[in-house]
């Protein structure tokens, strides 16, 4: 019987979801051998691990998945996320950047910039960045949090009233 790559990554998966981390990590190892470019081998491998707390090989699983597909907004995002972890928000806002310049419409990158602003106690640009992510997706309640959370920060005390409306009618639906 001949291995596929997909039924590996497929079977992986599974043992993933059952928390067989390292039998899986195996199965995406051995499909990798079979696939090397395959950025959706890597970018599971690089969840897996994650998941396992291997946050530097997950790292280094998700650059590989974002780099063979730079276009592709999970591994963009994923990595982005694994990186602010890390607290790599030079990293972070590499990716956003480029992201963002591709697709100035994705939500969750400006979210992402938006924390990384906030880390760096940079809050008028984390309000500023978590306003567009709320723009551009009104139902987005981690943005919204995180806007709320800003906004208190920079006493802005009738930001913090509208948002805990919108919070408010969004979990009421």
């Amino acid at each position: 019987m001949i291995e596929q790559a997909d039924k590996l990554n497929n079977q992986a998966i599974i043992l993933a979801s059952d928390g067989e981390y390292n039998e899986a990590i195996a199965c995406f190892k051995r499909a990798i051998t079979l696939d090397k470019s395959n950025y959706l081998l890597w970018y599971n491998l690089g969840v897996t691990y994650r998941d396992l707390g291997e946050l530097e090989k997950a790292r280094g699983a998700l650059e590989t998945a974002y780099n063979l597909d730079p276009e592709n907004d999970d591994a963009e995002e994923t990595f982005a996320t694994l990186c602010l972890m890390q607290k790599d928000y030079e990293e972070v806002l590499a990716i956003c950047e480029t992201g963002l310049y591709r697709n100035p419409y994705n939500s969750h990158l400006w979210n992402l910039v938006g924390v990384t602003n906030f880390q760096n106690e940079n809050y008028e640009d984390a309000a500023t960045c978590f306003e567009q992510a709320v723009f551009i997706n009104p139902y987005y309640l981690d943005a919204l949090y995180n806007l709320r959370d800003t906004y208190d920060f920079l006493k802005n005390t009738k930001g913090i009233t509208e948002i805990d409306i919108r919070i408010k009618e969004i979990e009421k639906s």
